[in-house]
């Protein structure tokens, strides 16, 4: 089978990325597959039994049962163990269902709370996939006797010598390379994504309906899978208690409102400020900072977003440390353009960069991934500058 070779900055070497994503796997691997019950990791579960390799779904109860609902639909809900079981049985797969809601609520759900509340703008998936899908699943899989992890993600794992590398997925708009960033090595070098090399979700669907699998047409999820309906209306039900109005102030300080409380606003956000409509010759405001301890919301006009550096800290690197002055691109978020940066400081864990031209929407407590080429180098959490 054929491998591409990712380009490599100077004094780098190339990492090579197989064609099919399970050239990588012995022959003798038994693969755990992660379904959440959609028809990514249907599929991907499909694709490990039609290999002939020894295979077993597994399907993780997360949903919050904290006294006052619980989601019976989406990702890791009641339905999705159904639909799951319904796909293994389908493939001819054995199936399990594993309850990892206190780790789950301990891990993610706590921490997604405390950044809210300190007026960060964190992304719960990636902390789930480095602690949860590729830590507490992977580790009991490997007790149950599983050497590798398969999921549906949208991503693609090479070889540099004996270490693993981690590329964006041939499907540039489905790519969940930026969710995986936390990823060691041990977690890559014991993972598998099917779904790597396919270049469409139409062709992922295609192949499910083929199967027959019940979940060939169901919608993508949206919204994170612990949130029912608005993140905001989610912040206001699990955070009473832990904030209260302040105020709005613009870039001189100067008061120009109020605001509800800091977990309800991030850097960049134009609407549901509360403030009376712009005129005709006023540029439109936005949240140009958060300050919990202050309590306070910064406003501010569009140019007041740029950033020419930013500063990650809470680094992680996939194998190797970039070379001080290595032209790199910094992606801010899920589904964003990334932009092109440069190291200028670079310590043991923060580093600052140098973004030419500026970024903007910069929020504290996002993911901020680092790229070369395709190949993620690592990355960290954006700190205030």
């Amino acid at each position: 089978m054929t491998a591409a070779a990712a380009p490599a900055a100077p004094g780098r070497r190339a990492a090579r990325i197989p064609d099919d994503p399970f050239e990588l796997l012995p022959g003798d691997a038994v693969v755990a597959v992660a379904m959440s019950g959609g028809v990514d990791s249907s599929v991907a579960a499909a694709r490990c039994a039609e290999r002939g390799l020894r295979t077993v779904g597994i399907t993780l109860a997360m949903w919050p049962r904290d006294g006052e609902r619980r989601r019976d639909r989406g990702c890791c809900s009641i339905d999705a163990v159904e639909d799951a079981r319904r796909v293994a049985t389908s493939i001819g797969i054995p199936h399990y269902s594993w309850n990892l809601e206190p780790e789950f609520q301990r891990d993610v759900v706590a921490p997604f709370e405390d950044e809210y509340a300190a007026g960060r703008t964190p992304n719960p998936c990636v902390r789930c996939n480095q602690v949860i899908k590729f830590g507490v699943l992977l580790d009991r899989a490997r007790a149950a006797g599983a050497t590798h992890l398969a999921t549906g993600h949208y991503a693609r794992i090479g070889r540099r010598g004996n270490a693993a590398s981690l590329h964006r997925a041939r499907a540039a708009a489905k790519d969940q390379a930026y969710t995986l960033h936390r990823l060691e090595q041990e977690q890559l070098l014991s993972s598998v994504f099917p779904l790597g090399a396919e270049t469409s979700k139409d062709e992922v669907r295609r192949h499910a309906a083929d199967l027959g699998l019940i979940t060939a047409a169901k919608p993508d999820s949206q919204e994170l899978c612990f949130v029912d309906g608005s993140v905001r209306a989610e912040l206001e039900r699990r955070l009473r208690g832990r904030f209260r109005p302040g105020a709005m102030v613009d870039q001189a300080g100067a008061v120009v409102g109020e605001h509800r409380g800091v977990p309800f606003y991030t850097v960049g956000q134009r609407s549901g400020l509360g403030l009376p409509p712009s005129r005709p010759d006023e540029a439109p405001l936005f949240v140009t900072a958060v300050d919990a301890m202050a309590n306070t919301v910064t406003v501010g006009p569009r140019s007041a977003l740029d950033r020419d550096t930013v500063r990650l800290t809470d680094i992680h690197w996939i194998d190797q440390r970039p070379a001080h002055d290595a032209p790199l691109a910094l992606q801010l978020r899920a589904h964003s353009a990334p932009a092109q940066v440069a190291v200028v400081q670079l310590g043991n864990d923060a580093l600052l960069l140098r973004c030419d031209p500026p970024v903007t929407q910069v929020a504290p407590g996002q993911a901020g991934v680092l790229f070369e080429g395709d190949e993620v180098i690592g990355g960290g959490t954006v700190a205030l500058t």
